[in-house]
């Protein structure tokens, strides 16, 4: 039960819903009377909440999620650099992780007039289709590359990069610029730049990315402010060294 638990959760997707009890059942393959009762204990546990239209993912995700050390001590850190970011941008920032092949958001900023973008902090996308996940990539191990790059590239829109070609120069771009681009790849119209983060060893343990609309994206701008928090968040989780 706890298995089908969840792969009923993960039935939603990064919008968080909301589904109806039917729509569940198709998405996750069970019975509507096996759904009934997965979903009826969910809500009762926080991780579920019902609403008009239909089901949510719960606030007790996001408790559960933010007890994890390792996200929460980098959160943590991090929340100082995103600030200054986005009072530098006033734009939607940004800061993942991979797990896999996706980028899972630990944090985002952003004011009232915020973009419409399916991330959300504790969703996760496709690496290859956005900036945060382009830059992971990009300081990954060649061995991660080289399985994404052989394995069909996701598209959420028709600017997502589906060709490997195309894919590997972007990755080869952004290890030699220390910045990843991604132009309306998650969601048309929106632009983003991101930089890694990188902890104690060298190694790549997030990046974080400022997202405005695509009239308004000024590289010459926006880039610098996105680098001067990587390297200062960076130079916090090394320690200060």
């Amino acid at each position: 039960m706890l298995e089908k638990a969840v792969v009923l959760l993960e039935c939603f997707p990064p919008t968080g819903g909301p589904f109806r009890l039917t729509e569940l059942a198709e998405r996750a393959g069970f019975a509507k009377s096996t759904t009934s009762r997965l979903v009826g204990s969910l809500v009762d546990l926080g991780l579920l909440e019902r609403g008009e239209n239909g089901y949510r993912l719960g606030g007790k995700l996001f408790e559960l999620g933010s007890l994890v050390p390792r996200r929460h001590d980098l959160r943590e850190a991090a929340l100082p650099f995103l600030q200054d970011l986005f009072e530098a941008t006033r734009a939607t920032v940004h800061l993942g992780v991979r797990e896999g092949h996706e980028v899972v958001y630990v944090e985002r900023m952003h004011g009232h007039d915020s973009l419409a973008l399916p991330s959300r902090i504790g969703g996760s996308l496709p690496l290859t289709c956005t900036g945060v996940g382009k830059a992971l990539l990009a300081f990954a191990s060649a061995e991660l590359v080289e399985e994404v790059l052989a394995a069909p590239l996701p598209q959420l829109t028709p600017h997502s990069l589906t060709d490997p070609m195309r894919l590997r120069t972007a990755i080869e771009q952004a290890q030699v610029s220390g910045l990843a681009y991604e132009e309306q790849e998650a969601v048309e119209g929106v632009s983003c730049i991101a930089a890694p983060v990188f902890g104690a060893g060298g190694r790549a343990v997030a990046a974080l990315s400022v997202a405005v609309p695509r009239a308004s994206c000024h590289p010459a701008r926006l880039a610098p402010a996105v680098r001067t928090a990587a390297l200062g968040l960076s130079r916090t989780l090394r320690g200060g060294t």
